[in-house]
């Protein structure tokens, strides 16, 4: 099944190409998270294709899709929905609200009050919600797309540190280069392609794609160096809050996804390097201290890649090939 995963995510990234142009790396990562049952957090001004990346990868796949456009008056309710009494059957009938979708897109996530935010904790983790006492399961597969500007913050709630950590990805897309720009103000000439767009993957693809990529495998030495990752962040003296065992585990199944994206039945060292920094960097606090400097999160992650070993990369190992030589 795996020499099947990177044909049909193939299908799926050209397709999505027609409408996100010169995105690629950032379109693969979405479909890791999408391959690994993950959440991504999207993070860019407004105008940058946010939302046109949610719809087209919901098309794509032929997935139920609904948006959700978060305000401060928002309520838990309008996210899972709400029991409505019928007077014809003197029972209550459960209404169930957008977040009971394949892909839902959380727009603006953190100009939703706390209380709301915290709605989407089940949800995203236990892909279940609770509502009057009775639990609903969500369809499969479920992910959450969630978009935040990082420019404005008059009028928004910052996303707690525990909801941060249930995202398994953060991209940022950016401007389009001057090239893609023209070339999208060309293809928009007589209508968006995203009307035009078709579905190109099965869902019953995609559930044994997620099932398949499991079979990826990571070398123990693999698995070591994710760990002296993880547990780097946590020791290094400008951060506060390191990333948790969640992180470590996120990071091994898209390197497990990432890998099968690129035609391989094992993860490498560069597979990890790759995705540390979309895995990693939006789950550490940076210390007060160090934000005085204009420490980032970024910096740190870029920081521990260059001082942990790499596997393999052993003075022993390297006598032994001299010798061989």
């Amino acid at each position: 099944m795996l020499e099947h995963v990177q044909q049909l995510a193939a299908r799926i990234v050209t397709n999505v190409e027609q409408v996100i142009i010169g995105k690629r790396q950032i379109v693969e990562l979405v479909l890791v998270a999408l391959l690994c049952r993950g959440h991504v957090l999207i993070e860019d001004v407004p105008g940058t294709g946010k939302t046109m990346l949610a719809k087209s990868i919901a098309r794509s796949i032929g997935s139920s899709f609904k948006r959700i456009q978060c305000t401060p008056d928002l309520l838990p309710s309008d996210v899972t929905g709400v029991s409505i009494f019928n007077q014809q059957t003197r029972e209550f009938e459960f209404r169930p609200g957008p977040i009971m979708a394949q892909i839902v897109l959380a727009d603006e996530i953190n100009r939703a009050t706390p209380k709301t935010q915290s709605a989407l904790l089940e949800a995203m983790e236990e892909r279940q919600i609770t509502v009057d006492g009775v639990t609903y399961p969500l369809p499969q597969p479920f992910v959450v797309l969630a978009t935040q500007n990082p420019i404005e913050y008059e009028g928004t709630f910052p996303l707690p540190e525990a909801q941060l950590d249930r995202f398994l990805l953060r991209v940022h897309l950016g401007y389009a280069d001057r090239l893609d720009e023209i070339a999208i103000l060309k293809r928009q000439r007589e209508g968006h392609p995203l009307e035009t767009l078709s579905k190109v993957v099965e869902i019953d693809e995609l559930l044994a794609l997620q099932a398949a990529i499991k079979q990826v495998h990571v070398d123990d030495l693999i698995v070591e160096y994710i760990v002296a990752l993880t547990t780097a962040t946590r020791n290094h003296p400008d951060v506060y809050l390191g990333a948790s065992t969640r992180g470590a585990l996120a990071l091994y199944r898209a390197a497990q996804a990432w890998a099968a994206l690129n035609g391989r039945d094992y993860v490498t060292p560069d597979d990890i390097k790759t995705l540390a920094m979309p895995v990693l960097a939006h789950r550490l606090i940076v210390s007060p201290a160090a934000r005085v400097r204009n420490v980032t999160a970024q910096a740190v992650i870029e920081e521990v890649l260059t001082s942990v070993p790499v596997p393999g990369a052993r003075a022993g190992r390297r006598f032994e090939r001299a010798i061989a030589g």
